[in-house]
């Protein structure tokens, strides 16, 4: 019988710590350790690694002749099908690598790409994903390839680094690149839409949002699936989320909310992937309350939460309240976080989520106002829907209406600010 088991690509991982660079862009033994579950992510092996410190990148090789010769005997004795870099490479030094190592080179931003393009499963995902290959890809086209192969997103048995949505076969010709690209670009528009009509629709019917963000891996799948009762897979592997998934979760009587999980964020996250997701993210500005959730067990805790902050401000929510949710609280002997706005939770034992789910209900409730209102009984739907919305203390029927009072929650107030009599 012949095995048809596909053979796993064994990679050599190269990084550089420059004190030239951005704090946020050296590598570390943290981001190295990042690189290769990546790797393993995108289905290779990884081999081994080479980290190098030097006062600024060399222009051409980026880590230098020396470390290029010890790179290079790493990858000959392993027998290495790939290199991939930490850090994210200039056209031309990916081509100098690539002619001196003798292997196919990867940088970060083009190994975190091609796991988005396995991931992607809704049209959706599969064009925003496409969209940001394009763009990584368009200006590293002149003397790299002479064509680009390009397979569907399941990936096949495609090489890691080369898998995508998109045509069986493209010429690099940047002019259809670029229209392309314009394409992409008007499809997702579309999608930009379609949500803003669905928003709208949401606000009509009074439903909050909760958005889960976080670190990749941090647990927020397992988190909707603990708060909701839902049975969405949850793998302990990165980016196993990149399709949002939305979920109702009662909080009490009187309120329910829309919970949404998101992809999930990690340092040095391409602009272009940024950029495409802003369809999906952009999503996080209209939430009512968010949760970030942090892997309390991460050795790398505290950068991984400011990746996590810094992208909710870029992305326009950094005003939007916030629990900071610490998971896998059953697992850690330190001293546990506490403070406002802040609970430990274990997402796969259920620990914590009744104190977190009462956090959300108390923030959602601080804005309410209790009013009185006088109601024509023309309009005496608006009572239904408090009653059903939000909590009616007493009513009064009169000869011109309905008099009410109740205590009313913010995205109630627009329905019902011009009937408030005191």
């Amino acid at each position: 019988m012949n095995d048809t088991t596909r053979k796993k690509e064994r990679a050599a991982l190269a990084g550089l710590s420059a004190a030239s660079m951005d704090a946020g862009e050296r590598s570390t033994e943290e981001s190295m350790d990042e690189l290769a579950a990546l790797v393993e992510t995108a289905g290779g092996e990884v081999v081994g690694s080479v980290l190098q410190q030097r006062a600024a990148p060399d222009p051409r090789s980026f880590i230098g002749g020396g470390k290029v010769a010890e790179l290079k005997e790493l990858i000959a004795n392993a027998g290495c099908d790939l290199a991939v870099f930490d850090n994210e490479l200039t056209p031309s030094q990916m081509r100098v690598l690539g002619e001196e190592l003798g292997v196919r080179v990867l940088d970060r931003s083009g190994l975190i790409l091609d796991i988005f393009a396995q991931r992607a499963r809704t049209r959706e995902g599969k064009l925003q994903v496409e969209l940001a290959q394009y763009e990584y890809l368009l200006p590293r086209l002149t003397g790299m390839w002479t064509h680009l192969v390009r397979q569907t997103a399941s990936g096949g048995s495609s090489p890691i680094g080369t898998r995508g949505p998109g045509e069986t076969q493209l010429e690099t010709d940047r002019r259809h690149i670029r229209r392309r690209i314009q394409k992409l670009r008007e499809e997702l528009e579309q999608v930009r839409k379609v949500r803003s009509v669905q928003r709208r629709r949401r606000e009509r019917s009074a439903m909050p949002v909760v958005a889960i963000v976080g670190y990749t891996n941090a647990g927020k799948s397992t988190l909707l699936n603990q708060l909701t009762g839902s049975s969405i897979e949850a793998n302990d592997r990165l980016f196993d989320t990149l399709d949002t998934t939305t979920r109702r979760l009662k909080l009490d009587e009187a309120q329910e909310v829309l919970l949404s999980d998101t992809v999930g964020f990690i340092r040095k996250l391409p602009t272009h992937l940024v950029e495409a997701f802003k369809a999906t993210l952009e999503e996080l500005q209209y939430a009512d309350v968010l949760l970030h959730v942090a892997d309390i067990t991460s050795p790398d805790l505290e950068v991984q939460t400011s990746v996590v902050d810094e992208l909710i401000e870029k992305l326009g929510a950094g005003q939007t309240p916030r629990i900071m949710v610490y998971n896998k609280c059953d697992r850690y002997l330190g001293e546990l976080p506490h403070g406002q706005n802040t609970v430990c939770v274990s997402a796969r034992t259920g620990e914590g989520a009744k104190e977190l789910v009462a956090m959300i209900a108390e923030i959602r409730g601080r804005r309410s106002r209790r009013v009185r209102l006088a109601l024509p009984y023309a309009k005496s739907r608006v009572l239904d829907t408090l009653r059903r919305e939000a909590a009616v203390l007493e009513v009064e029927y009169t000869e011109e209406g309905v008099e009410a009072e109740a205590v009313v929650k913010p995205e109630l107030w627009g329905l019902v600010r011009e009937y408030v009599i005191e």
